[in-house]
């Protein structure tokens, strides 16, 4: 993984952060978020993967199902958030949309991905901190701007 802070002004950075092949996506954006102190950002991507796992958030059970998707993917649409979990811990909250080789296109939270040969992330962070409180009724932690 390889970052560069390509502007700031007022409390807001914005970084390019580029993946390689084999990096595990959510371990070096986790990372960097803790090692540049991310507390509201967002994160737009574009690139291609080896491999990944999507997951659903079934309502009726509030659990993760996983989708894994074991094949070379383009990534068509990659955008997300940092915020605060109850916590305190910096929380990442991606979506994803991956196109086939037939172009047939799969979507859902990224639970885990390897990059193949690389992924073009944008991270811009807001000068305000965004925190997540536990919301009841999902069993998640959500973002509540007044929070």
């Amino acid at each position: 993984m390889q970052s560069k802070l390509l502007h700031e002004n007022d409390g807001q950075r914005t970084f390019a952060v580029v993946l390689e092949t084999g990096d595990e996506v959510m371990a070096c954006l986790q990372a960097f978020a803790d090692r540049e102190k991310l507390s509201a950002a967002q994160i737009t991507a574009i690139g291609a993967l080896s491999d990944v796992v999507l997951a659903y958030f079934d309502w009726q059970t509030k659990q993760y199902q996983k989708i894994p998707v074991r094949e070379q993917v383009e990534v068509a649409s990659m955008i997300g958030d940092v915020a605060l979990a109850p916590d305190g811990k910096r929380a990442l909250h991606i979506h994803l949309v991956v196109g086939r080789s037939d172009g047939s296109a799969m979507a859902g939270h990224l639970a885990e991905a390897h990059v193949r040969p690389t992924l073009e992330v944008v991270l811009t962070e807001q000068p305000a901190h965004l925190r997540k409180v536990h919301d009841p009724e999902s069993g998640l932690a959500l973002i509540r701007p007044a929070s």
